[in-house]
């Protein structure tokens, strides 16, 4: 039986192709998580036999959006990593770094706040990979200048970038894929995320001074070497710095504007890279395409072929029928059931693969309880959209449960490893998980108070 024939009353034909899509994608995802071979190659590796075993056609995999390449997702990635990779050699990273140092007067303890802040702010605006590839290697400077050990910096540097990443559409790759998905703008996410993410980020300083503020001590004297540091001098390229600013402030407000100026985000993002590129004056581009997280990109691309065999066989709608049939088709409970359980999926499964999973599975959700509907009228139904709520609040927020929940947290413990400030799976997790736990707690209060009291 095809995707487009199973309905919720006929029972499914799980023939060869189901069966065959099935065990493809179990088995993608167990060596996924189980990172004996790297994620990118078992995602190309998938995508390939998904294609060679006819499960899906070539045109499906490439060009039908229901079943194929989110493009919109890989070139908003692509572009963004290229802004970014122009941005970094200016130093400008570097300096917001030395200044919050100074900001924070020397004292650990508020250096590590003020860190906090600016990491989330930033991952609300880059993505939060890249923020934590800039942010780190400055954090250890700090870290080692007050002579304090840098683990609590590191931790907090991972956990607050999947906190400010959530407030956005482009913060957190997850929230990427559902705006492409749920047709959302950046304005959706400014409205409905961000301002749980601000009281999330109160509560996470309190938090963070409860874990580590005893512990934080330095010097008078070092306090003073912080102090006497000159942030002025990370400034490596004003020139090219004021070009990047004036290109990134016109990608961030053709954001806000996309939804009015019927642009999608990859169309703003990808003008705003080649605007950047012709400014550089860069004669040679390699250098700035090489930098480019091209396995991420690949890793993207097979896992949305592998998604879209599972979806095309019917085991994404025979799934969502039981979460139905779980929540006996209760929004509430329904929305409550997502935000958990995509937390701590999330937490253990990178939550890339997962939201690739749980997209087309929202969707088909929506189409056993509206039937009649179809399109923006489906996907933004009143009832619907605090699911699409929970769902990127629970698989950017649960992303801090473990080192492996999410893409930043495994590059900050890879970057400390090769830094030498080891942190084991056990480490991290004592202080991710409570964390994770206490961020999904709030965003349970806002979704309860905001769609199913007040409903607003």
């Amino acid at each position: 039986m095809t995707h487009e024939a199973a309905t919720a009353s006929q029972p499914f034909v799980m023939d060869t192709a189901f069966w065959t899509a099935t065990t493809i994608f179990l088995l993608a995802y167990a060596v996924i998580v189980s990172e004996k071979i790297h994620k990118t190659i078992i995602a190309v590796f998938g995508a390939g036999l998904m294609l060679v075993l006819k499960i899906l056609e070539q045109r499906e995999a490439f060009h039908l959006e229901e079943f194929g390449i989110d493009w919109n997702v890989i070139f908003l990635l692509i572009s963004m990593m290229v802004i970014i990779n122009l941005m970094r050699p200016t130093g400008v990273f570097e300096y917001l770094a030395i200044k919050s140092a100074k900001w924070g007067k020397g004292d650990p303890m508020r250096i590590l706040a003020i860190f906090a802040v600016v990491t989330a702010t930033l991952s609300a605006f880059l993505d939060n990979v890249t923020t934590v590839l800039l942010i780190v290697p400055v954090t250890i400077l700090i870290a080692d200048a007050l002579e304090v050990d840098a683990l609590p910096y590191l931790i907090s540097c991972a956990l607050a970038s999947n906190i400010g990443g959530t407030a956005t559409l482009i913060g957190d790759p997850p929230n990427i894929m559902i705006a492409s998905k749920a047709q959302l703008n950046f304005m959706d996410f400014i409205y409905h995320l961000t301002p749980v993410i601000i009281i999330t980020m109160v509560f996470y300083v309190f938090a963070i001074k409860l874990i580590w503020g005893k512990n934080l001590k330095t010097k008078e004297e070092l306090k003073k070497r912080i102090m006497a540091m000159n942030e002025n001098e990370a400034i490596k390229d004003p020139v090219m710095l004021k070009k990047s600013l004036v290109v990134l402030a016109m990608v961030l407000t053709g954001f806000v504007l996309h939804g009015m100026l019927h642009f999608q985000p990859a169309t703003i993002a990808l003008f705003g890279a080649g605007l950047l590129l012709l400014l550089s004056k860069t004669h040679e581009p390699h250098h700035v395409l090489a930098e480019v997280e091209w396995p991420t990109i690949f890793f993207f691309m097979g896992l949305f072929i592998i998604i879209g065999g599972v979806v095309k066989v019917g085991l994404i709608k025979w799934m969502s029928i039981q979460v139905l049939n779980i929540t006996q088709g209760n929004l509430f409970a329904t929305s409550m059931v997502v935000m958990w359980f995509s937390a701590f999926a999330s937490a253990f499964i990178d939550n890339i693969p997962y939201v690739a999973t749980m997209n087309p599975l929202m969707v088909d959700m929506a189409k056993q309880l509206w039937p009649d509907l179809s399109g923006i009228q489906l996907l933004h139904h009143v009832d619907l959209m605090p699911l699409w709520w929970s769902l990127a609040l629970g698989a950017c927020l649960g992303g801090n449960g473990t080192a492996i929940g999410a893409s930043a947290n495994v590059i900050v413990v890879g970057m400390s490893e090769k830094l030498g400030k080891r942190i084991s799976f056990g480490k991290f997790m004592l202080y991710g998980m409570p964390i994770m736990i206490m961020t999904v707690v709030i965003s349970t209060v806002y979704v309860w108070l905001r769609y199913y009291v007040l409903k607003i």
